[in-house]
């Protein structure tokens, strides 16, 4: 990387190169969380998903309430209480800011961040460059996250539309989907798979989540458990074979075996992990170029809790 952005530009904006290392500033930040915590880095990963999906990749995710706004991307109910990762983003547009103001966007933060955290949880096999160049946006709205963001039980042909409307195809999906071999989920988010409830998740592993969430999740008693009970913290294929062997969570993950053509990419990746690595690498680059902001609509907050003055 030759500037403190990056050397590509994702809308045009070219950004400067007589400052060096501003990609390496937000991946020695990343690294050192992720040393502390690698669930922070499943966290990021989830974040660039959830802003992108959500007017564009324009760190609106990142606003906090204000008296004008107080009901922001980030309190919505599939960020809040469950999203994370907020501190290293702010750890990581500080140091920019120090080193070059003005010129990193909150937004590219997240590309470059959610970017370091595939490289650093895939024991470095996941390593890509993404462009930069990207602009803040001012809007962020909790009704929004409802409105486009994939509810885990979601079926095939809502995922596939979901994706779609994103300009995202179903094998974009699939691929994407794999990021659920890291990190963990509420239990409130699966336990409509739990019996009574009819469902095609492995008995052993229905018995394994009975033991450890309550019958009805509520906000005050909703427990965490690893999405992959097998490599819980390494961003790898083991997903697929967890799919395959019906031990995963989600409606959503279970729905990617009930069509014939994702069923078939589940295979392939489950049996061949270096090619799933690298559609895992194109995927986050072009799930990055979602909707962008312009100059005329966008900004590069100082701060990237607030809009600017």
């Amino acid at each position: 990387m030759a500037g403190c952005g990056g050397g590509a530009s994702a809308e045009g904006r070219v950004l400067p190169k007589e400052v060096p290392g501003g990609e390496y500033i937000v991946k020695g930040v990343v690294g050192k969380a992720l040393q502390q915590n690698p669930g922070l880095g499943a966290g990021i990963i989830r974040m660039a998903f959830h802003d992108c999906f959500v007017q564009g990749c324009d760190a609106s995710v990142l606003l906090d309430p204000t008296a004008a706004n107080p009901r922001p991307e980030k309190l919505g109910a599939p960020n809040f209480p469950s999203l994370r990762g907020f501190e290293v983003i702010d750890d990581a547009k500080a140091a920019l800011e120090r080193f070059c103001p003005g010129v990193v966007s909150c937004a590219d933060v997240i590309a470059f961040a959610a970017r370091d955290s595939a490289y650093f949880l895939s024991n470095y096999r996941i390593n890509y460059q993404i462009p930069s160049g990207r602009f803040d946006g001012s809007i962020s709205l909790e009704s929004d996250t409802f409105a486009f963001l994939p509810p885990p039980f979601f079926n095939h042909s809502q995922l596939v539309d979901s994706f779609k409307a994103k300009n995202l195809n179903e094998d974009d999906l699939v691929v994407l989907s794999g990021a659920h071999s890291i990190g963990v989920s509420h239990c409130s988010s699966f336990t409509d798979r739990l019996p009574p409830n009819p469902s095609t998740i492995n008995p052993a592993l229905s018995t394994l989540l009975q033991s450890k969430c309550p019958v009805s999740p509520n906000f005050t008693n909703d427990p965490t458990v690893d999405q992959d009970m097998v490599t819980p913290n390494l961003l790898d294929n083991q997903y697929y074979k967890n799919i395959r062997k019906r031990n995963v969570l989600f409606t959503s993950d279970a729905a990617l075996v009930t069509s014939p053509l994702s069923a078939r990419k589940v295979y392939q990746n489950a049996l061949f992990p270096e090619v799933w690595e690298k559609k895992f690498a194109r995927a986050m680059v072009k799930m990055s170029a979602i909707e962008l902001k312009t100059a005329a609509n966008g900004e590069i907050r100082k701060n990237c809790r607030v809009v600017n003055n």
